[in-house]
């Protein structure tokens, strides 16, 4: 195996880039991510959050896109790894997935919290 070198900063950040881009074109879940997160980053700035709800829908929409990231590295390192089917290797992906079930209502619970207050607000002084 060739000796690899290391990257420079800007190989780096498009090798991520590029990892995002797979992400988005080969995973569902991953795009569902994406409108639910412009969503919520809409309704934040329509709904003028504090620098403290901004910080905290930040990190939780975070949370949830390491989760999903890091689950489809998972996905493919076991597919990679072990091509046939496997019950340990079906077991990780299952947990994995599970990791991102925990992080995605996490991040819900977190909007609700913040979110779900002010659009109440919103949609009485509608009414």
């Amino acid at each position: 195996m060739k000796p690899s070198r290391t990257p420079s900063l800007l190989a780096s950040f498009r090798n991520a880039f590029h990892g995002l881009r797979f992400a988005l074109q080969t995973q569902r879940n991953a795009r569902i991510h994406l409108t639910v997160t412009l969503s919520v980053l809409v309704a934040g700035l329509g709904l003028g959050l504090t620098l403290t709800e901004w910080c905290l829908i930040i990190l939780s929409i975070g949370m949830v896109w390491m989760a999903e990231l890091s689950n489809t590295v998972l996905e493919n390192v076991v597919d990679l790894l072990c091509p046939e089917y496997n019950m340990l290797a079906k077991t990780a992906k299952d947990v994995k997935a599970g990791v991102v079930v925990v992080a995605s209502f996490s991040a819900v619970l977190v909007g609700v919290l913040i979110l779900g207050p002010k659009l109440l607000l919103l949609v009485q002084s509608l009414l």
